[in-house]
């Protein structure tokens, strides 16, 4: 069986390789369509397609994207599995958009599972599975760990310094990085940690360039198309903001330090004010037991897998949603012109 994944965005490639993976491991052969973002990021070993001709010859069983487009001219069922973890808590409402594009939402915990069950009573177009989130699937599988692929990441920073992550969203409304760049950088002239630093793809590129700058004997930048799975397993503590990498951290059982935080609480150590941030990040060092506790709860609520195979299960419900013909069973999607239109003309396609 063939498969296809569209992507948008570099982050993407870290999200469904986990899902190439297990595709190969059953026997099967998985594609990419690379539209907007750097193809030379893909692999030796993996196939491009780069027309709308080279899709429907491929004829994939099902197409997988992580953001909320999708071309439906594609050939096969659309199957959305997210760019990252999210709900209510979150302040990212964009992760219940519903645009009438997919027919299986492919969800992460129960909270987040029942918000998608309640859209498609509503909407009749889509099915939704809970299967968890196929980035994760490294963190606990071995096999697949992406990030055994770089086993000398923390060994070639030659420090015995606590390490902090710093990663920030790009959301004008959420992101800390305009704000907390001088303090940062006092930080890291400080001596007193190593600093791993890295920033959204989407952020501006005057502003990744004063960061970069910040690179030091005690300070590592990192490109935004590096595997950030290396750079959560190398850190001590992490400071964030609003971004879902936080959440990616925490599942590993580490104490997060946010600034102005949407999603507050017990289980981080939040500052409204740049001065707050180094006492912060040494409370979160001495691993508080009531912090870890919270930290632990929250995160089991939003993605309780640890088994790494929630590529495997995204792959099982794909299956069943082809054997039972659910398709059959929904309602037309909406027209949707414009939006469409706009999707077509960004591909240079406009056959119907």
């Amino acid at each position: 069986m063939r498969y296809l994944f569209f992507i948008q965005q570099l982050y993407s490639y870290s999200i469904l390789r986990p899902l190439q993976e297990a595709i190969r491991t059953r026997g099967d052969e998985a594609a990419w369509f690379v539209q907007g973002t750097d193809e030379l990021q893909l692999r030796a070993d993996e196939i491009q397609l780069q027309t709308v001709t080279d899709v429907k010859k491929y004829n994939p069983a099902a197409v997988f994207a992580p953001g909320n487009w999708v071309p439906d001219f594609f050939p096969g069922i659309k199957v959305e599995v997210f760019h990252g973890l999210a709900n209510d808590q979150t302040g990212k409402r964009g992760h219940f958009r519903i645009r009438g594009l997919f027919d299986l939402y492919c969800t992460h915990a129960p909270e987040v599972t029942h918000q998608f069950q309640e859209l498609a009573a509503q909407h009749r177009t889509f099915t939704v599975n809970e299967t968890g989130w196929p980035k994760l699937d490294p963190l606990f599988d071995q096999q697949v760990c992406q990030a055994d692929q770089h086993p000398e990441f923390k060994t070639r920073l030659r420090t015995n310094k606590p390490v902090v992550l710093y990663a920030s969203t790009f959301s004008p409304s959420l992101t800390s990085a305009p704000v907390l760049f001088d303090t940062i950088r006092h930080l890291t002239q400080n001596g007193q940690y190593h600093w791993l630093i890295t920033l959204h793809p989407k952020t501006p590129t005057e502003l990744v360039v004063k960061y970069r700058g910040l690179a030091g004997p005690d300070c590592t930048f990192i490109e935004s198309n590096f595997t950030v799975l290396p750079l959560l397993k190398s850190a001590d503590v992490m400071l964030c903001d609003t971004s879902s990498i936080a959440l990616e951290f925490m599942l590993l059982d580490k104490p997060l330090v946010t600034f102005r935080t949407k999603m507050p609480g017990p289980h981080v150590i939040d500052t409204d004010q740049p001065q707050k941030i180094a006492p912060a990040i040494a409370q979160a060092l001495s691993r508080p037991d009531g912090l870890l506790r919270a930290t632990k709860k929250y995160i089991d609520a939003l993605h309780p897998y640890r088994d790494g195979q929630s590529s495997i299960r995204i792959l099982e419900a794909v299956d069943h949603f082809i054997q039972e013909n659910t398709s059959a069973t929904l309602q037309h999607k909406p027209l949707n012109f414009w939006r469409k239109m706009k999707m077509r003309r960004a591909m240079n396609h406009f056959r119907w």
